[in-house]
């Protein structure tokens, strides 16, 4: 079952899949179109990980990390499903990264990987923006780069975990005006959800809801204003998101 957040006639539900519609947690079935869609769940502390595929980080011509690339980030980067996220007038390069977003469950410290998938509770599909203008280190990512208002993407859905048998064998697309441009698995992440988990919570404590953004294949390129962006993550949900300009996002 996928589940979902959404914001209805002044109201917060929790939703579900039905026949092609959504039904509310009060009952009612709305249009997928008449809803808000908002993050599956309410991120806590996130966790992003920087040049965690080989391939992605060959085509940059880095050598793969030894250990993992992480970096917070903040509440307000995070918008849902359908939303739209401002490219700034003065940048030359944004570009989206399609990721598999790993939901944890329940208190975890010093787990070891082979026990990690007991304490993830669900997954969903993110896009994490990145304005390479500001980057500065690919192995220091800047707040500017990764921490904008409105450039991560996620949703639509929460799958609970018990229904991905395996989350290191799922595809990633991304299609921009409905051309294939990113194509990969997360059979090839470098650090897999298990060693993630491994690694953070051995030196802090993760909770209910934090969120892991685990990365993204080769294949980002720059975006312009009015694309429309879709992320899809095998199993776990399709994504759609779309650029906007200054002068829109001032108006909203």
């Amino acid at each position: 079952m996928k589940k979902a957040r959404v914001a209805y006639g002044g109201s917060i539900h929790e939703a579900t899949e039905w026949e092609g519609n959504l039904k509310l947690d009060d009952g009612r079935i709305v249009k997928e179109d008449e809803v808000t869609w908002l993050t599956p769940v309410e991120p806590r502390t996130v966790f992003a990980l920087g040049l965690n595929y080989a391939d992605h980080a060959a085509e940059l011509a880095f050598a793969p990390p030894t250990e993992p690339l992480v970096f917070l980030k903040g509440p307000n980067t995070f918008i849902g499903h359908n939303a739209e996220t401002r490219r700034p007038g003065d940048v030359t390069y944004m570009h989206y990264e399609c990721e598999l977003a790993v939901i944890i469950g329940k208190t975890a410290r010093n787990v070891k990987k082979e026990d990690a998938l007991d304490y993830v509770k669900g997954y969903s599909t993110a896009n994490d923006y990145a304005i390479r203008d500001y980057l500065e280190n690919y192995y220091r990512p800047n707040l500017r780069v990764k921490n904008r208002d409105t450039c991560t993407v996620m949703g639509p859905w929460f799958v609970d975990a018990k229904y991905i048998e395996d989350p290191m064998n799922l595809k990633l697309t991304t299609h921009v005006n409905g051309k294939l441009v990113q194509e990969g698995t997360t059979a090839d992440m470098i650090f897999g959800v298990g060693e993630l988990i491994e690694y953070l919570s051995s030196f802090m404590t993760l909770s209910e809801n934090d969120i892991i953004l685990t990365g993204t294949p080769k294949g980002s390129v720059d975006t312009a204003v009015g694309d429309v962006v879709v992320t899809e993550v095998e199993g776990v949900g399709r994504l759609v998101n779309t650029i906007i300009g200054d002068e829109v996002f001032s108006n909203r």
